[in-house]
């Protein structure tokens, strides 16, 4: 805005990117280098620095700008400080007094009413300032009013002026006398879009009494609609939309009151922080309700659509639908069909009301649903774009309520296929069935547009078939899954094939590989492995060796990235963030153990049993551990709330100690784990 009126005062002559930079950016050494380059008294100006010398510009214009702007400068000691909180110590405001001086000379001056009033303003704002820490103070000895008084009819009621009003107001709250405070920001906010942050931030009824003094202040039943506007905004919107439509039913300041209506009403009703509505909610949805229906009824306002359309919407929220689709059916013959964003936001209250009342979902109700879900899907997918169009939720909600009734009709496919859930992907039969249809040649209209809602294609089935089937330990069919998928798999961090006595991923994953080792690679060495084990080839080294990968591709291993997957969405450091569907798959080290005990079976020495009893160990305590993690109670707690009973010293220490206490791997043990350690003392 301040750019824009000097580029007019200047007749477009001087751009809005120099006028930007000596406006907002420039220092005062700045702003008087440019100057003095203008005047040839400097020989060149820095890169990026506007280069003015070459304009053909009123010089006296010029020179008087300069000068304004050095002193308007010199103010920003007292009026641009860093913002401090009303709980902080207030900085000293510092009001040079020679500085008056200067501002009242040039003011005196000043011929130019551009120029003038602007100075008034400088002056009217040092005055704020100088005062804003006397509260006995008079306002007939104020000079910020006085000042403002005796100038106030002399120049055009622009935005300069309500700025300068603005310190006006600033200065009647500062003195306590709210009711005129309040009365002169609502004037500045109905001045301009600019003027109306500041004033609706600085607009602070106090009582009723003071609230009452305002609105007698008010000239015309436009002010007393602005004010109680301002007032809807930051306390009670009910009592002032009731109020402005008994002053003006066309008045534009009902909008925004029925958007914050709405709005607050949503929040209630859907709070994050509760799993349900309480009472309050409740009722301020049933009184809002009948409050924004009662005046749509009367189709009177300057837009009876948004009425209409609100109304509709809180009938929806108060699950009346039949009162929801009648004010829905009355908005459409009043919508302004060249308004993309309006008919765009019917058409989302429309919808999300037709899938609502849907008891049964046909082939005839599929046919009426393509056209609809297409949109959205154009919209969700960035096709298509409206300006300010919030559909995400509305669209998610649907969605989800379309899954539920396709579930309940036991249509799993294609309930999936709008709303993913975890527990279709545990049954190998579902994802064959999910498989089939997107592998389908000649796929319906509908199922086509309802495809595009699903979020998985072949290849993350079948990494997902390959995942599952590497956790039933068939290796042989996981590799083959995993090359439908045409995807390796992520690098693994870390050589899920070693192992240490305690468990320390960080440092396994610091241990540069030679090699990178994806997931397919994995999958092949282990298929290699079992097949030599097979054959009777180093089967306590093999076994050990396949004991380890198992145990490190689970959650409690060095290699989880193996799981990370589109379709589990596994990315966690907890259990808890595990889906519930598949923690236990990821969480067992079942597989793991059988692998140690093979492997010590076969092992030559006692070293080699001792070894493997130990790793044993260590998935028989992750194993109680998931026994709290896996109840069905848990599924959506955290560690905070869940009581875990783990096992320290189960079976396994107990061999260790009885049978291999004399080998060097026991005392290796003790050293490396506390837990054995704790045993040992104890036992």
């Amino acid at each position: 805005m301040i750019v824009n009126e000097w580029y007019g005062y200047f007749n477009s002559k001087l751009d809005k990117n120099s006028l930007e930079y000596l406006l907002t950016t420039a220092t005062t050494k700045g702003i008087d280098s440019v100057h003095k380059h203008i005047k040839g008294k400097i020989a060149a100006l820095p890169n990026g620095m506007p280069q003015l010398k070459s304009l053909k510009l009123d010089r006296k214009k010029l020179d008087a700008f300069f000068d304004y702007l050095l002193l308007a400068k010199s103010t920003e000691v007292f009026a641009a400080t860093d913002i401090t909180h009303s709980w902080e110590p207030q900085p000293q405001v510092n009001t040079p007094a020679a500085l008056e001086e200067q501002i009242l000379k040039h003011f005196k001056k000043t011929k130019d009413p551009f120029l003038k009033q602007r100075l008034w303003f400088q002056l009217v704002r040092y005055y704020y300032f100088m005062e804003r820490g006397d509260e006995a103070i008079s306002a007939d000895a104020s000079k910020t009013l006085n000042t403002f008084n005796a100038y106030k009819n002399a120049f055009q009621q622009n935005m300069i002026y309500h700025r300068t009003l603005g310190y006006v107001a600033g200065w009647y709250y500062k003195n306590k006398n709210y009711a005129m405070s309040n009365y002169l920001n609502s004037l500045c906010y109905n001045y301009s879009m600019e003027a109306k942050i500041p004033a609706e931030w600085s607009f602070r009824p106090q009582e009723e009494a003071d609230w009452i003094r305002t609105l007698q202040m008010a000239k015309t039943t436009a002010e007393k609609a602005t004010l109680w506007h301002l007032l809807g905004i930051h306390y009670d919107p009910q009592r002032a939309i009731q109020e402005i439509v008994q002053l003006d039913a066309k008045s534009e300041k009902l909008d925004l009151l029925l958007a914050r209506i709405v709005n607050k009403t949503e929040y209630g009703l859907d709070n994050f922080y509760q799993s349900a509505p309480d009472s309050a909610a409740k009722q301020s949805l049933k009184q809002n309700t009948a409050l924004v229906s009662s005046i749509a009824l009367k189709n009177n306002t300057a837009k009876p659509y948004f009425w209409n359309l609100a109304a509709g919407y809180l009938n929806f929220m108060n699950q009346d639908y039949t009162a929801a689709r009648s004010f829905y059916n009355t908005a459409r013959k009043q919508l302004p069909k060249d308004d993309k964003l309006v008919m765009a936001q019917y058409k989302i209250l429309d919808w999300t009301l037709y899938v609502k009342e849907l008891k049964k979902i046909d082939a005839k109700t599929e046919a009426q649903m393509i056209e609809p879900l297409n949109w959205f899907a154009n919209l969700k997918e960035g096709k298509d774009t409206i300006n300010s169009l919030r559909f995400y939720k509305a669209l998610d909600q649907s969605i989800s309520n379309l899954a539920e009734l396709y579930k309940k009709q036991g249509d799993v496919i294609k309930a999936n296929a709008f709303k993913s859930y975890f527990q279709f992907y545990a049954d190998n039969n579902k994802i064959e069935q999910m498989k089939a249809l997107l592998q389908k040649q000649d796929k319906s209209t509908f199922e086509q547009t309802m495809l595009r809602y699903y979020p998985f294609n072949m290849h993350d089935l079948s990494y997902h078939q390959s995942q599952v089937l590497t956790y039933q330990d068939k290796i042989d069919e996981a590799i083959v899954m995993m090359n439908k998928s045409e995807s390796g798999g992520f690098i693994m961090p870390a050589n899920p094939f070693n192992i240490r006595i305690n468990d320390c991923h960080d440092c396994d994953h610091e241990n540069k590989q030679a090699k990178d080792m994806y997931a397919i690679d994995v999958l092949k060495t282990i298929q290699n492995i079992k097949a030599e084990i097979k054959q009777g080839k180093n089967v306590y080294k093999n076994a050990y060796l396949l004991a380890n990968a198992f145990y490190n591709v689970s959650f409690y291993g060095n290699s989880r990235t193996f799981y990370q997957g589109k379709v589990m969405q596994v990315e966690g450091n907890t259990p808890f963030e595990i889906p519930g569907t598949f923690r236990t798959m990821l969480l067992s080290n079942k597989i793991a153990e059988k692998y140690y005990l093979v492997a010590a079976n076969a092992a030559k020495t006692k070293e080699q049993k001792a070894r493997c009893t130990f790793m044993a160990s260590k998935c028989e305590r992750n194993e109680s551990y998931n026994r709290a993690y896996n109840k069905p109670e848990n599924a959506n707690e955290n560690y905070w709330n869940v009581d875990i009973e783990p096992v320290f010293f189960g079976k396994y220490f107990s061999i260790l100690k009885s049978q291999y206490g004399d080998t060097q791997f026991y005392e290796e043990a003790i050293k490396e784990c506390g837990y054995f350690r704790s045993y040992d003392d104890k036992y």
